[in-house]
């Protein structure tokens, strides 16, 4: 079961956020995406982002080469997407988060580059798994605001790493236990920004339902302000 909706919220006219997912019997791919650069430019990026990665990771997988496959898939994609934004003046510094989990027999990896982020879930607890590559998080590690000062900060969206922005890129890379979760989140900026890690737990616990749950985040992100695209994925870890 899986729970993924992607919504405009209420302050922008186009959604350039993307998100999908492929499961098969041998592993599991998870991608969401969140593009910048221009009208359009980053509706194209999210969706090369999250396209290719799913296809790299299919087409490439076997049980010898899994170790390095998500990191290997996310580099590649920055290449294609860089490339392409240097062939038209329209995709001119066009880019894109992303945050990305694939789960094998063996091992979970969670990957991230930007600010879209993944949570885990067990026994009615959530924990952050990624680390936001952003202004306001290099701020908190240096000590300069607390992490209750960087909930509503002013420049919470300047992002310190992206997808395609150039030819290179650096990717965090977190290896988890199988079941040492029980469900996983991934989204973008738009969720976080309106809604606290408390308050998406709980969302997810009264409802239980992954489908439900997904749509309950995004309304009640709504509900705060909606001021930003709003994607949710929600799954569980086994395979």
């Amino acid at each position: 079961m899986v729970g993924l909706v992607s919504d405009v919220g209420l302050k922008r006219t186009l959604n350039e956020d993307c998100a999908s997912y492929l499961e098969k019997e041998e592993f599991k791919i998870y991608v969401v995406a969140d593009g910048m650069g221009g009208h359009n430019a980053g509706e194209v990026a999210s969706k090369m982002a999250t396209e290719r990665i799913l296809s790299y990771v299919n087409e490439r997988f076997s049980f010898d080469k899994v170790e390095n496959l998500i990191d290997e898939a996310i580099k590649n994609v920055n290449r294609d997407i860089f490339k392409f934004s240097n062939t038209s003046e329209n995709l001119s510094g066009m880019g894109t988060t992303v945050t990305a989990c694939l789960i094998t027999k063996s091992f979970i990896h969670v990957a991230n580059v930007g600010d879209s982020c993944c949570f885990a879930i067990r026994h009615n607890q959530i924990r952050k798994i990624t680390k936001d590559h952003s202004l306001v998080q290099e701020l908190v590690d240096s000590g300069s605001i607390s992490e209750k000062e960087a909930e509503n900060h002013p420049k919470k969206n300047i992002i310190t790493r992206a997808l395609g922005t150039s030819s290179t890129v650096s990717v965090d890379v977190f290896q988890l236990d199988n079941n040492e979760y029980d469900a996983y989140i991934l989204c973008s900026d738009g969720l976080t920004n309106e809604l606290t890690k408390e308050e998406i737990l709980q969302v997810v616990i009264e409802e239980q339902d992954y489908i439900n749950s997904a749509n309950k985040l995004v309304n009640l992100a709504k509900e705060k302000g909606g001021r930003d695209n709003i994607t949710v994925l929600l799954f569980g870890g086994e395979i």
